[in-house]
């Protein structure tokens, strides 16, 4: 806002510069006011009126106010909570005005003389019987309790002013305000012929004018004005935050910083809804936004509801299928798959293969598991790989780097390997009758080395070639994959999208499959990503 003024005023002083070198060369004797362009004259309404005693007109709004002119005796909850919960438009203000103690006891006690003679000689039969008790009783009360309990008297004044581009919608603003206040206990007024002070007092002027107070006055203790306190709206607000929606309570919008470990336990979450609820686009708006903020993505598509998003973003878009040309190497161990503070490359490697190969043999048995673990072992051994973390390094030909490179995906061995040892063993033929679909038929393109390099910061897997049945292998292949590149670097931010993750963990019911997932989730929390 002030950089905006202070441009104005530089523009509107440029133009009177410039007519004032114009008036000098063309008539020095003749001279004109310059004007004067100030804060107020930018923030101030094109025009104001207030010729309706209902309602005021500002800038093509409608405002009309309410004075708050009567309560409950007694209150035992937020007396506005109900109308600041709403998304009405609306603007409230509260004056307190504190009362001397001394005066205000010395005419409680005067008060409470003359009407406790009135209660003695007064006949019980008339109406105003028990009024005057209440009056009494009261008196009494405040005076106790300012005297005892040291409480302080206030007089309290409530007005709140909403607006509408239209009369008819104004109305119907006002009369749901008054029926909330009345659900409460409160009794409201409309500000007729107060429109103008009405509205001040709800503007941060501190103006509360006499004319209202007149109508809306009323007492009250220190203990009463907790029932007042207005900041009690459910909002949620990180600092850092991108925009996620609004509130559904009371309209206000809703930040989040998921990755603000000192609030949040973790930056999972999960996404529910029906059918067309909106969860994909309200993902796409996630990937856009982190996008904006350079945070590295992995999203799992299978569907095909992300390419055009990765076109327009300029991520990389993988695709695995009967017709893509990229493959990605189920069997590669990869460098990053471990941290470095961590041991263990092929028995890490060995447990989540378990669980890809759970999804094409079935549920395994503990004896079967260790027959094929036994097989990838003796694989990867072939490949001279084996538990021992510096069989995964070799030297570099070029003798360009000293230091030992990590093996690449050309050193790993693919499906087909596997294929050739199990069906060498007579316990492992049936398994190597299940990978023939993987080796030699429609599911070949998983029988490849890897031949793509993945340095995008927004990275999206189509997997939608592979079909109903066959999608759970390429979502594990993804989420093997991805998995791996969100443990890289730990102090980076990172997300991974898992799209329709029931598909692999709900469809297939398998043990090994969701417990991979669900060590992902679980382990995710240990990063911090700041």
């Amino acid at each position: 806002m002030k950089k905006i003024i202070e441009k104005i005023k530089e523009y509107y002083n440029n133009i009177l510069k410039n007519n004032k070198i114009l008036n000098n060369k063309e008539n020095k004797n003749i001279s004109f006011l310059n004007g004067n362009f100030s804060e107020k004259d930018f923030l101030a309404p094109a025009y104001i009126n207030f010729s309706n005693p209902k309602y005021a007109e500002i800038d093509n709004l409608y405002f009309s106010s309410l004075c708050v002119i009567n309560y409950y005796r007694e209150q035992t909850d937020l007396i506005l909570k109900s109308i600041i919960d709403t998304n009405i438009n609306i603007n409230i203000s509260i004056f307190y005005e504190k009362q001397d103690t001394y005066k205000t006891i010395k005419d409680l006690t005067y008060h409470i003389g003359n009407v406790g003679a009135d209660l003695k000689t007064i006949n019980e039969n008339r109406q105003d019987m028990e009024i005057a008790a209440f009056t009494y009783n009261d008196a009494k009360y405040i005076r106790r309790e300012m005297q005892i309990n040291n409480e302080e008297l206030y007089f309290l004044y409530i007005y709140i002013c909403t607006y509408s581009e239209d009369l008819k919608e104004l109305e119907y603003i006002l009369n749901k305000i008054e029926g909330i206040f009345q659900s409460k206990g409160m009794q409201t007024r409309r500000a007729y012929f107060r429109q103008e002070q009405a509205i001040k007092a709800c503007l941060p002027l501190m103006e509360n004018n006499n004319i209202l107070k007149e109508i809306s006055k009323r007492n009250v203790l220190t203990s009463g004005i907790v029932s007042t306190y207005p900041f009690i709206s459910s909002a949620i607000f990180d600092e850092e935050g991108i925009f996620i929606g609004t509130n559904i309570y009371n309209n206000s919008l809703v930040f989040i910083d998921r990755y603000n470990t000192k609030k949040y336990k973790n930056a999972n979450m999960c996404i529910f809804g029906t059918s067309g609820a909106g969860k994909s686009f309200y993902t796409k708006i996630l990937i856009l936004r982190y996008r904006l903020l350079g945070i590295e993505q992995y999203i799992i598509d299978p569907d095909r509801e992300y390419g055009n998003l990765c076109t327009h973003l300029n991520g990389a878009l993988l695709k695995i299928g009967p017709k893509s040309d990229t493959y990605i190497n189920i069997l590669d161990i990869r460098e990053e798959s471990i941290e470095d503070d961590e041991r263990g490359y092929l028995a890490n490697k060995i447990n989540k293969l378990i669980g890809f190969f759970n999804l094409i043999f079935g549920n395994l048995n503990e004896e079967e598991k260790a027959i094929l673990e036994e097989k990838i072992i003796e694989l990867y051994q072939n490949k001279n790989i084996n538990f021992d973390d510096k069989s995964l390094y070799k030297e570099d030909k070029n003798k360009i780097i000293i230091k030992p490179i990590f093996k690449d995906t050309y050193d790993m061995p693919i499906l087909e390997d596997l294929y050739h040892l199990l069906e060498k063993d007579d316990r492992t033929k049936i398994f190597a009758i299940k990978l023939i679909p993987f080796v030699k038929g429609s599911l070949s393109f998983f029988n490849h080395h890897t031949n793509i390099e993945i340095n995008n910061k927004l990275i999206i897997a189509d997997i939608y070639e592979l079909g109903e049945e066959n999608l759970k292998y390429g979502m594990y292949l993804f989420t093997d994959l991805f998995w791996d590149k969100i443990k890289k670097d730990r102090n980076s931010k990172k997300a991974i999208y898992l799209d329709e993750i029931w598909r692999l963990i709900g469809v297939t019911s398998n043990k090994e499959v969701a417990s991979f997932i669900y060590k992902i989730f679980k382990t995710i929390r240990k990063y911090r990503r700041k």
